[in-house]
């Protein structure tokens, strides 16, 4: 048996750095310029892509590393440099979960590569899922969709909400109910490949943090799909809604299988935010004097940092044991995947909000990348499960009943 340690392997650290790098060079340095502007970095997306940061072999040589370490470490190392641009850069891969998780092998091979394009003209992918009357509630969803048999179409009608690169995405990847009557266990996801008529957003939303990020509205209307867009096979799906109709346990929904595999990977992002504000913190503590010495010495400014890493450090542990076993196949039975999510996002908020009141008035001027890093943060708490639901999920995981 494998002795146990915490320790990186080579390949593992190789890849830290070489994101760090990344991040340090080419996405901190623009980060204050794109959160202004509040539009896609397509430039630092298409530097991204010619270094092999974005694309579909990144993540699979990611996803290869069997201890589930590789992708946390990547998106902590990323969004160190900003969350904004990594969301720019690392949104794609929502799509690409999703494909993952319900298609076949011939639909990864059809449209994971059009998620990305490549070098020379990249492009991004839309995961929409959320309803103005359908967040948390995901079994409420009133997008359609329904089979035409004598064209092998599938017809798609409704809106979608918050959705990261709608309307500015080749693929758009969008979940549907069947047969409402079944809530969650009657929906399925859908390909919604480029150019297809009928699918139309509205502006890029105007949003309190991730500014450089792509959220909009995404709207349905008559939307036809050819019947091999349906994601996995049409009799797997007629096999899975007739075990719902007879009250058979029924596989878990389109849009819960995609969180269950991206949960770790957005609390190891908010953990790149923390990360981010409690050095810059740290190093503000070292050098601002008062009174006649640095202020790090004061007891209260020493305990809040000690604290700050204390928390980073326990949410990265959470996000690690989660990831490690997704990758390999152990279930979430007490909910690790929503306490790694959970911890991270509330770790996120609390620490740059530490780190806005350790830097006093400056650390309220967008003089110093604090103050973005406090809004970018709060989202963790609310995107891909509210903390709510989290610890909703966690609670039904651990006492075995169904808490409302």
């Amino acid at each position: 048996m494998a002795e146990f340690s915490l320790d990186l392997n080579e390949e593992q650290r190789d890849l830290r750095d070489w994101v760090h790098g990344f991040a340090s060079d080419v996405v901190r340095p623009a980060a204050a310029e794109w959160d202004a502007r509040e539009e896609t970095p397509w430039p630092i997306i298409q530097e991204a892509a010619k270094v092999g940061l974005y694309g579909f072999e990144f993540l699979a040589t990611c996803w290869a590393d069997p201890t589930g370490l590789s992708l946390p470490i990547a998106s902590e190392e990323l969004f160190w440099g900003d969350a904004g641009i990594g969301l720019s850069i690392f949104g794609t891969s929502l799509a690409v979960a999703a494909i993952y998780g319900a298609g076949t092998p011939d639909q990864l091979v059809e449209w994971v590569p059009q998620c990305f394009g490549d070098a020379d003209q990249p492009a991004v992918a839309a995961f929409c899922t959320t309803e103005p009357e359908a967040g948390s509630d995901v079994g409420a969803m009133r997008t359609r969709a329904v089979y035409d048999e004598a064209t092998d179409e599938w017809v798609l009608n409704g809106q979608k909400a918050y959705a990261t690169n709608g309307g500015i995405a080749g693929v758009h990847v969008v979940t549907a109910s069947v047969e409402p009557e079944l809530g969650s266990r009657g929906q399925a996801a859908f390909v919604v490949p480029p150019g297809t008529p009928g699918l139309t957003a509205t502006r890029k939303l105007r949003k309190l943090g991730l500014r450089a990020s792509h959220t909009a509205d995404v709207f349905l209307d008559d939307v036809r799909v050819p019947g091999r867009c349906l994601l996995g096979e049409r009799d797997a799906l007629l096999a899975r809604l007739d075990r719902a109709r007879s009250g058979q346990r029924a596989s878990g929904q389109a849009a819960m299988r995609t969180f269950e595999l991206s949960r770790p990977t957005v609390g190891a992002q908010a953990l790149g935010v923390a990360r981010a504000a409690y050095e810059y913190a740290l190093d503000y503590a070292r050098e601002r004097v008062q009174f006649g010495r640095p202020i790090i010495e004061n007891q209260a400014v020493a305990f809040a940092l000690a604290d700050m890493r204390m928390e980073i450090d326990a949410a990265r542990l959470l996000v690690w044991r989660a990831s490690w076993m997704g990758r390999n196949n152990r279930p979430f039975t007490a909910g690790e995947g929503s306490m790694s999510k959970l911890k991270a996002g509330e770790v996120a908020v609390s620490v740059t909000e530490k780190a806005v009141q350790l830097l006093g008035g400056a650390g309220f001027l967008r003089d110093h990348p604090v103050e973005r890093w406090y809004r970018d943060a709060k989202i963790y708490t609310i995107f891909e499960g509210t903390s709510e639901i989290q610890r909703l999920v966690i609670s039904r995981a651990v006492s075995g009943m169904q808490i409302r």
